[in-house]
């Protein structure tokens, strides 16, 4: 029998800021070395995932009690914003990406927001290819403070 995966947003009582932190930081840890300026992860600690889940929707995967995947979703005025999804290497190929996804898209459509978006940088053509394949399109490069060159691409999804 396979194991069952649950998605489910962040439940009240939820005291696993370690183990989500280490989450975040092993499935973005490919991007250091590749990436300029360096992820925002790095500046993620327990306390302030703690605050960002008050500010934001977080939803997690879990397999058999072990986490193995988030995304968190801030409302803006026309759309929810997606970030720091990830999914742990062990339980890639299982559809857990997708789901997470799926889930901020129905909390979005539920609020009343027609769009989704996101951004990854410019050197991640592997993320381009994979949000085009959920439905995303480019909509916009911009460069962090300090750059003279596009360093991200805005994606969007319009939801129905």
């Amino acid at each position: 029998m396979a194991a069952q995966v649950t998605i489910a947003r962040l439940p009240q009582d939820f005291e696993r800021w370690d183990d989500l932190l280490d989450l975040i930081m092993r499935c973005f840890a490919y991007m250091d070395g590749v990436i300029d300026p360096p992820s925002s992860a790095h500046r993620l600690t327990p306390a302030n995932l703690r605050d960002k889940a008050k500010d934001e929707v977080c939803f997690i995967a879990t397999l058999e009690g072990r986490l193995v995947g988030c995304i968190f979703a801030a409302e803006r005025s026309d759309a929810f914003y997606v970030g720091k999804l990830a999914v742990d290497d062990s339980a890639r190929g299982l559809g857990i990406g997708r789901a997470l996804m799926l889930a901020a898209e129905r909390h979005a459509i539920a609020q009343g927001k027609p769009v989704l978006e996101l951004q990854t940088r410019i050197e991640l053509a592997t993320n381009h290819a994979t949000f085009a394949k959920l439905g995303f399109v480019e909509f916009e490069r911009t460069a962090h403070d300090g750059f003279d060159r596009p360093t991200s691409i805005t994606f969007r999804k319009t939801l129905t």
